[in-house]
């Protein structure tokens, strides 16, 4: 990150310069500028075309950097800004993320920020010149930490198995004193049995607890309360209610009662909460576990040829065109093109594709794939943060880090979350007091700490990102990248797909798939015929011809007096005959007779097929159909989408029969017949207008406006050069099944964090007052019956160290649900 700061703050007012992008001329300077100025809060805005910089004044109060961006959006531009990632250590519950987005928005030069609990990660965009610094010092004033930038591979799994590592023997200690607590609480009183009691409590509550004093303080500077809050005030209550029975017992017996110390109730909070986040760290852990496989798929080094001699140096010395050699069983380190060699290359790791791909001299390589077979050199085009892998795994942790809609619902309740529980365990100690029965005192403490320790606003927190980080990591294991949270959203409504034909439903070049020929000759003659006068044409369709013959094995002769009749066909001599090979304009312009092949061409034509004659002197012998065929996986990929009830659109330029005949041979729905590639974006917004959610398939290249204006836009290709960025969701393999299994993984997805939600909602509303006593009201006359006591004794009071055990399961649940996701398959 950059040395300067580009905001300054002065008397309430900022002033920053801002890096734009997209302009092309002084008037678009002016345009962003007339916009800017009728921004509500931005008091002055200068816009310069040759620095390409906008100069802003404006008040924070009113407007902030993330709204400006928008406004210079909305007009057409962009704005240069960098994103980050951050580990955030210290974070416990849905408010801790709250105060941290809160602390990281104040840094002058922050555009956008996404904390998420469940991988401990900020996601900050800012602009250029903003120092981390900064950024960590106002996250370390809000009582937690932040560590430095993750970079593009870098495994920050030591940070939390450290940080696992801390919580477990914590949790140790707490247990082994904890243990001998409980076992004295049944055993008959002893001589300065109650200051043994309070040895064994204080460092529990003061060593072991300390994490819950730390965060309570950091959530006090800035006048809020969090999780730390609860667990220390109840927690605190008891020990303090017991130190002053031990002490001061005069303060109980004066006023008639006995002068009880629950050292085991705060000891035992203490070591089941620790003992809850210590299974909760761990369980997250696995959340991230398609992440850290990514990770571990690239090698530390590589083998390269510099000099004529090869060295084995670390990959991070790995530079654009060296020469790397890989052996059979090596993983092959960056990205790059095969220059000597040849071999077959597991790619599932990157693409979700089982099956070996043969890879030849002139072939892509992707980093991280496994060398199945031979040893080649390659050389290095993508190197660092630029290979695949990273840009990956980059994209993974951005989507990872970011927020779905239905997650603001629970961060608006977990702002409110606290200081509701407190006040509901105010009012519980003073009802039952006043108006409980005797020992009020006693019913009214211990009532009050149950509600403070069974209030769980980190099931709330961790509901979303559990399920959005293992949905997201098991896409990519899939060969599936999801851009975002909202996106994975948005993805379970859609209703309709909007597919673009070529390279897309179709293969996107043109094969043989029709030989019609005249008795004597045989199809293999008129193919070896047709190929052999192709051979020195570029066309396209020439290039089909002679690939089919090369598959058959067909041996080509070579054909003198070459020429092309651009838009009709070519003519020359092959074996000593005159060979004409055009379509049917070519064939009348030269006067060929048919002899009986019009009618056979007119049905091919109705398949939307192009047909190309054979003419042997004068003579029409044969004919050739070509077409753009489908994918292979096109019309079950298509049965499946119409299984989850989604219509089905093609859209192309191409012509409406030849469109119709491939929709038929697809089982499309509907068709949006000869439709300029600028025009794709109007019939993604007619399906729109028709109330549908739709996704835009297509290679993310030509598309990008249709991409941009779907509901979800669906980028599909293959290899390195994958538009990553295009879509909201990017097809690593060029397969249409990658469609199917992306909206059945959203739709699981969604279905997680509902339960997820209703988990720790029914949890809260159900336990809490439980936790204040109602069920006094159903057995406190009656009793208890026999097999709830150990829960609610005699009167129906909940044992407050039970709270603690719930309190942690509550979260556990809510994670364990979570990663069942990991079990999802594709096409299940």
């Amino acid at each position: 990150m950059s040395e300067r700061t580009i905001t300054e703050q002065k008397k309430g007012k900022s002033k920053t310069s801002i890096p734009i992008t997209g302009m092309t001329c002084v008037n678009c300077a002016a345009t962003i500028e007339k916009g800017l100025a009728e921004t509500e809060g931005v008091e002055n805005a200068s816009v310069n075309f040759a620095s390409e910089k906008a100069t802003i004044e404006y008040d924070p109060g009113k407007v902030d950097l993330t709204k400006i961006k928008e406004t210079i959006s909305e007009l057409g531009y962009g704005i240069a800004t960098k994103k980050s990632i951050f580990p955030v250590g210290g974070m416990t519950c849905a408010a801790c993320v709250a105060r941290v987005e809160e602390a990281l928005k104040d840094v002058p030069g922050v555009v956008s920020v996404s904390v998420n609990l469940a991988s401990e990660k900020a996601t900050v965009e800012y602009l250029e010149g903003t120092q981390y610094a900064d950024l960590k010092k106002a996250v370390e004033e809000a009582g937690y930490e932040l560590g430095p930038e993750i970079e593009a591979l870098e495994d920050v799994s030591e940070t939390s198995q450290r940080e696992i590592r801390k919580i477990r023997n914590r949790f140790i200690f707490a247990a082994v004193l904890t243990v001998p607590i409980m076992v004295m609480m049944f055993t008959p009183e002893f001589h300065f049995m109650h200051y043994v009691l309070l040895a064994l409590a204080t460092p529990v509550q003061f060593w072991a607890g300390w994490r819950f004093y730390k965060g309570m303080w950091g959530a006090l500077k800035h006048r809020t309360s969090d999780m730390n809050t609860l667990i220390a005030v109840g927690t605190s209550a008891a020990y303090i209610y017991s130190v002053l029975a031990v002490f001061f017992p005069g303060l109980f017996t004066s006023g008639g009662l006995e002068a009880h110390t629950y050292f085991d109730t705060s000891s035992a909070i203490i070591t089941l909460i620790l003992l809850g986040r210590f299974l909760e760290a761990r369980a997250k852990g696995q959340t991230s576990e398609a992440i850290k496989k990514l990770i571990g798929m690239q090698p530390k080094t590589a083998t390269v040829i510099r000099d004529g001699e090869e060295k084995e140096i670390p990959i991070e010395d790995l530079q654009v065109g060296d020469l790397i050699r890989v052996k059979p069983g090596e993983r092959v380190p960056v990205d790059g093109i095969i220059r000597e060699g040849h071999s077959s290359l597991d790619e599932s790791m990157i693409t979700g594709e089982s099956i070996p791909v043969e890879k030849n001299a002139g072939d892509e390589v992707i980093g991280a794939t496994i060398n199945k077979t031979g040893a080649f050199r390659f050389e290095a085009t993508k190197v660092g943060k630029d290979t695949t892998l990273a840009r990956i795994v980059r994209l993974v942790e951005e989507a990872q880090g970011s927020k779905a809609p239905i997650q603001r619902l629970a961060d608006v309740i977990a702002s409110y979350f606290v200081p509701t529980v407190i006040a509901i365990a105010i009012i519980t100690f003073l009802v039952w007091f006043f108006a409980g029965p005797e020992p009020s005192l006693t019913y009214a403490f211990l009532n009050f700490v149950a509600v403070l320790i069974i209030a769980c606003p980190c099931a709330l927190g961790l509901a979303t990102p559990t399920a959005i980080i293992v949905g997201t990591g098991r896409g990519a294991e899939h060969g599936i990248l999801i851009r975002s949270a909202e996106t994975l959203e948005r993805a379970h409504k859609i209703n309709a797909v909007l597919l673009d034909k070529t390279g897309t439903l179709t293969l996107g070049e043109p094969n043989v798939t029709n030989i019609i020929a005249i008795p004597p000759l045989t199809e293999n003659e008129v193919l070896r015929l047709a190929a052999s006068a192709e051979k020195p044409s570029e066309h396209p369709l020439g290039e089909a011809i002679v690939r089919a013959a090369g598959e058959k094995g067909l041996e080509l002769v070579p054909v003198m007096d070459f020429t092309a009749d651009p838009g009709h066909g070519i003519d020359g001599v092959v074996g000593g005959k005159k060979i004409l090979l055009g379509n049917l304009r070519m064939m009348q312009k030269r006067g060929l007779k048919l002899n009986g092949l019009e009618e056979q061409a007119s049905k091919l034509w109705e398949q939307g097929k192009t047909v190309m004659f054979l003419g042997i002197e004068g003579q029409a012998v044969g004919l050739i159909a070509l077409a753009d065929t489908l994918k292979p996986d096109a019309p079950d990929a298509v049965r499946q989408l119409h299984r989850l009830g989604i219509e089905v659109v093609m859209v192309t330029g191409d012509n409406r029969r030849a469109a119709e005949a491939i929709a038929r041979e697809a089982g499309i729905d509907r068709v949006f017949a000869e439709v300029l590639p600028e025009h794709k974006a109007q019939e993604v917004k007619k399906l729109q207008s028709e109330g549908k959610v739709v996704a835009m398939v297509g290679d993310g290249i030509n598309d990008a406006p249709a991409l941009a204006q779907a509901d979800v836009g669906i980028a599909i290709g293959t290899g390195t050069d994958v538009a990553m960025e295009t879509g909201d969701i990017t097809l690593i393999r060029g397969e249409l099944k990658g469609i199917v299994t992306a909206i059945s993984l959203s739709k699981r997805t969604m279905r997680t964090i509902k339960q997820n939600l209703f988990w720790a909602f029914a949890y809260n509303v159900i336990l809490i007052p439980v936790a204040a006593g109602v069920l006094y009201l159903a057995f406190g006359h009656n009793g208890v019956p026999s097999g709830l006591q150990f829960a609610f004794g005699e009167r129906g009071f909940l044992n407050p160290i039970l709270a603690a055990a719930a309190m942690a399961l509550s979260s556990i649940t809510v994670i364990s649900n979570s990663l069942r996701l990991r079990g999802f398959k594709p096409g299940k």
